[in-house]
């Protein structure tokens, strides 16, 4: 029975967290996200298209994942250095309207110049199918064939994103420094990839659109 009831109340606690988090996107003001996302444009651009490989573009990405990834940043669930202090005063509903601002924009349409064809063939084989005999599921499973991600499972966007950000995103999650996708997903996937795995994933996402 002590059983039954614990379950009951997670399960009511996770109910009641994604009706929290709905009501917030359904609340989101992309006008007071502009106003507020002007501070971020020095690293992100004006529009949420980065200048620079060392910072992700945010343009187009999920709603929901951007949301989550500034409050976590915030809460110091993800640890970001160059993101000290930026985002220590927004409220839960700050980090919905910066995010739907940034969700509204329109998505880097990334070209991949790589010239390494066996590189971008094994891109796509471990997007498309993954990779079982290391036990690495397809990529596309989560972030959908073209790249876009699942908003409802908080599963972010990939199209475009700096070949620079996604290798480093990958490193950080194959060492254990970054532990915030659910269930530590990201963790468990991204230890089995070698190098060349995540230099083919990133090259290979660059050019996905």
């Amino acid at each position: 029975m002590r059983k039954l009831l614990a379950s009951l109340a997670i399960t009511m606690g996770a109910v009641g967290t994604a009706h929290a988090q709905t009501d917030y996107e359904a609340d989101a003001d992309a006008a007071a996200g502009r106003e507020m996302a002007q501070t971020c444009a020095a690293c992100h651009g004006q529009a949420g298209i980065s200048p620079s490989g060392a910072f992700p573009n945010l343009a187009g990405q999920q709603m929901s994942y951007l949301a989550k990834q500034i409050m976590d940043i915030r809460d110091g669930d993800r640890l970001v250095p160059t993101m000290a202090g930026q985002v220590d005063d927004y409220s839960d509903q700050d980090a919905w309207d910066v995010a739907a601002f940034f969700a509204g924009q329109d998505a880097n349409l990334g070209q991949t110049s790589d010239e390494d064809t066996e590189l971008l063939a094994r891109g796509e084989e471990l997007y498309r199918a993954g990779d079982m005999s290391k036990g690495i599921p397809a990529c596309s499973a989560c972030h959908t064939p073209t790249g876009v991600g699942i908003g409802s499972a908080v599963y972010p966007a990939l199209s475009g994103q700096h070949v620079e950000y996604t290798i480093s995103t990958l490193q950080d999650f194959a060492s254990g420094e970054r532990t915030n996708s659910p269930n530590n997903l990201m963790g468990d996937i991204a230890s089995k990839m070698s190098d060349r795995d995540m230099e083919a994933v990133a090259n290979y996402v660059l050019g996905l659109n």
